[in-house]
């Protein structure tokens, strides 16, 4: 395990002093995946940068786009058409030097998320649609890694942490893919508030600092600012999780 270097000890002090210089460590020597650089990722990417996660990898496909701008706030009005991994490396580097980000541009298929997904420590829900989502739950299944899963519209979002063998996948509580919506309304502040909590129980996931949201779903209501948590469970029968 590496140690950490004056400057490291310098700029994570505050959160050192929560979890010790071992939690930092552990924050150092994990690998998280974010999967999709759009609401939710853009400020996922942004904590789990400042936070110190020693090598974060992100998938998108797309470019940035001006209606994308009240909510993806890694991409700025000059980065319009440039791909969104790239826009993100720039501005992450150059927040954090100390932390390895490697943005990848393409297409989240099976193929490509089985071999990152393998070698990392956390899955990050970014997404905006749930083919991929149902896709990376089991994919994460399959290789027992930890996935949150995040999901926003309008002023509405909801929070869930599976840990495979453990908790309820995502399959387990939502069992038929719903429609899609597209594109679908959204205040920028929702995907923000819901990236927030994913980074909370990444770091503590990962430091095993703190309880982690574990068998319960969190629903987020910023029309009447409230927070729901409704309890989970497992099912036998659930075609992903079901056997383990």
């Amino acid at each position: 395990m590496s140690e950490l270097k004056p400057s490291e000890l310098e700029r994570y002090d505050r959160q050192i002093r929560l979890f010790g210089v071992e939690g930092q460590l552990k924050l150092k020597n994990s690998k998280v995946l974010v999967v999709g650089v759009g609401g939710l990722g853009c400020p996922a990417l942004i904590y789990l940068t400042a936070a110190g996660v020693g090598k974060i990898l992100f998938i998108d496909s797309e470019n940035a786009e001006l209606s994308n701008l009240n909510r993806q706030i890694l991409h700025w009005s000059d980065d319009i058409g440039t791909p969104k991994v790239v826009s993100a490396v720039k501005k992450l580097r150059a927040l954090n030097p100390e932390v390895e980000v490697e943005g990848i541009k393409d297409y989240a298929d099976e193929e490509l998320l089985d071999s990152l997904i393998a070698k990392v420590d956390l899955v990050i829900d970014g997404l905006d649609n749930w083919s991929t989502r149902f896709l990376v739950n089991r994919i994460c299944v399959k290789h027992r890694k930890p996935f949150i899963h995040g999901g926003i519209m309008g002023l509405y979002g909801q929070l869930l942490v599976v840990v495979p063998g453990k908790t309820p996948c995502l399959q387990c509580i939502i069992p038929k893919k719903p429609q899609e919506v597209r594109p679908f309304p959204v205040l920028g502040t929702t995907p923000g508030t819901i990236a927030m909590l994913q980074v909370t129980e990444a770091v503590k996931l990962l430091t095993g600092y703190g309880e982690p949201s574990l068998g319960k779903l969190i629903i987020y209501d910023g029309y009447s600012m409230s927070f729901t948590e409704v309890k989970v469970s497992r099912r036998s029968d659930c075609p992903i999780c079901g056997t383990l």
